[in-house]
């Protein structure tokens, strides 16, 4: 079945895409990686384990 220009028009997409789905996968990712390094350098700043810098 071939469709008319004026047919093609009227064809409407969904709401979520994959793309959409990706960026938030990967926002949340980076969020989660953030946490992961700053509980890291907190907690080797009270644990006193840090390299002195000369």
């Amino acid at each position: 079945m071939i469709l008319k220009d004026s047919e093609l028009k009227l064809i409407h997409g969904g709401s979520i895409t994959a793309t959409f789905i990706n960026a938030i996968v990967k926002g949340i990712s980076i969020i989660i990686e953030l946490g992961k390094s700053l509980g890291s350098s907190f907690r080797r700043i009270t644990s006193g384990a840090t390299c002195n810098v000369k």
